[in-house]
């Protein structure tokens, strides 16, 4: 035999085994997964061996066109198959992020006058420097340990925000502790004492949170997600006020979801602190105390939440290459982009305006609780649509670090898994709370009346039946 022959020989022995772990190698890595129902599993596992046979004997024949069939198909195959590869180790890497989440990043502000001359932190050795108790906010007590390792000073504990501001104002402290979630609550309240404000130093404290909520089998079993948005770009794990709150109850048994937004400055009971604020400050002390705070108003168990920020929706929004969704008004966003009536076609920083717009509206915030009900029922009709698949590995990568849920990946799987066997299509619901316009205290902001939505009893009791009636 020709060294030539039995070269061509070898090859094409060695190429019929590489076909074979290749073909294993997509095999274990679905069954792994485990997003494919084991009936469909099955079927792809005979294919594959029934493909693979056939190459395998046009490899190994005595015939040269035989081999060249063999050859290219095989070669072929691999191909197909190597992205086949990429796209499972790509989705569990995706599904690494599912699962509790241990900690919030807050981050606290060395908060000067402009116009007093300290620039840095040495500037401030030996001073007074104002913050708000320790003892409520473990953050606070790290940060403040954190800044005594740095330089001295003297502690001084203030009562409130307004309080703390005043101090720094009238010079009875030379710098005030604040988180960046408070500056912004300072920059919407009062923004003439924010333009007064500079920070010069800042500290990052992560917090381990409280494991909240509580599994069930997610393909029979109704339960509740919470969809909390908070008003920040960048990092998820960061705390920030939460500024879209909507719950989303699901009956698999009925394949019915219903969508409750809750406004943002619902005057809700915080029960970690047992006082009232705003619901969009929840999210300041973390997304457990949102969780709570929604659990007492709507009388009801979150069993998952989902926490995105700003990033994640433009990204993911701009991963499904848009949506479409019918506006029911015509407006200009406070950014600039133009809404009309009816059907409109949004990219990721549109979706962001449409969703965050209220300022526009005579009703403020309970329009802008419509328009994210409608971005987010815009996103699941899509996602559902099996086109999506040729978008997967887009979609993986705009959500990869763009969330924090306690949804774990084998729960995620199972659902997904489900869809897929069944293809079923979903009745999606939407309700928003309703309430009048007042001015309150706050628990964030002791002694300065802000501006709240007083909860209607009626619209609060019509949500808590028809999540009833959903999970039951």
């Amino acid at each position: 035999m020709s060294k030539k022959k039995k070269g061509q020989i070898n090859f094409t022995k060695y190429l019929a085994i590489f076909l074979v772990i290749v073909s294993l190698i997509v095999l274990f890595l679905i069954y792994f997964i485990g997003v494919l129902p084991i009936e469909y599993f099955l079927v792809l596992s005979a294919l594959i061996v029934i493909i693979d046979l056939i190459n395998i004997k046009l490899l190994l024949v005595k015939s040269k066109i035989q081999n060249a069939l063999g050859i290219f198909f095989s070669l072929i195959l691999i191909i197909f198959m190597t992205i086949g590869i990429t796209y499972e180790l790509n989705t569990i890497d995706f599904l690494k992020q599912f699962g509790f989440n241990s900690y919030n990043t807050e981050n606290y502000n060395i908060v000067v006058l402009k116009d007093n001359n300290i620039k840095e932190l040495n500037d401030i050795k030996n001073k007074k420097i104002g913050h708000l108790n320790t003892d409520e906010h473990e953050g606070l007590n790290e940060a403040t340990k954190r800044l005594k390792n740095k330089i001295n000073y003297e502690s001084v504990e203030i009562d409130d925000l307004t309080n703390l501001l005043n101090n720094l104002l009238d010079g009875n402290v030379q710098a005030i502790i604040l988180e960046d979630a408070q500056l912004n609550i300072i920059e919407e309240e009062n923004s003439e004492i924010y333009k007064k404000l500079e920070i010069i130093y800042q500290i990052d404290i992560e917090v381990e949170i409280e494991k909240i909520g509580s599994s069930v089998d997610v393909t029979k079993d109704p339960f509740n997600i919470l969809i909390s948005g908070i008003d920040t770009y960048g990092s998820i794990t960061k705390v920030s006020r939460s500024d879209v709150n909507i719950l989303i109850s699901v009956n698999p048994n009925t394949n019915t979801i219903l969508l409750t937004t809750i406004p943002r400055d619902y005057y809700v009971l915080l029960p970690k602190f047992n006082e009232y604020d705003k619901l969009t400050h929840a999210g300041i002390y973390g997304i457990e105390t949102t969780v709570k705070a929604v659990e007492e108003l709507l009388n009801t168990n979150i069993n998952y939440y989902i926490k995105v920020n700003f990033t994640s929706l433009i990204d993911i929004v701009d991963a499904f290459d848009g949506i479409t969704i019918n506006s029911n008004y015509e407006f200009t966003s406070q950014d600039g982009y133009y809404f009309k009536k009816g059907e409109n076609y949004l990219d990721g920083p549109k979706a962001l305006s449409f969703a965050r717009e209220r300022k526009a509206f005579a009703l403020g915030d309970r329009i802008r609780g419509e328009n994210q009900e409608i971005i987010l029922e815009a996103l699941i009709n899509k996602a559902m649509n099996p086109n999506m698949i040729t978008k997967y590995t887009e979609l993986l990568d705009a959500l990869k670090d763009k969330f924090i849920t306690n949804i774990t990946d084998e729960e995620i799987t199972k659902f997904i898994k489900k869809q897929i066997q069944e293809n079923s299509k979903w009745n999606i619901e939407t309700i928003s709370l309703n309430g009048s316009d007042a001015y309150e205290t706050t628990y964030t902001y002791k002694n300065t009346k802000l501006y709240v939505m007083e909860p209607n009893g009626e619209s609060v009791l019509s949500a808590q039946e028809k999540i009833k009636k959903i999970l039951n």
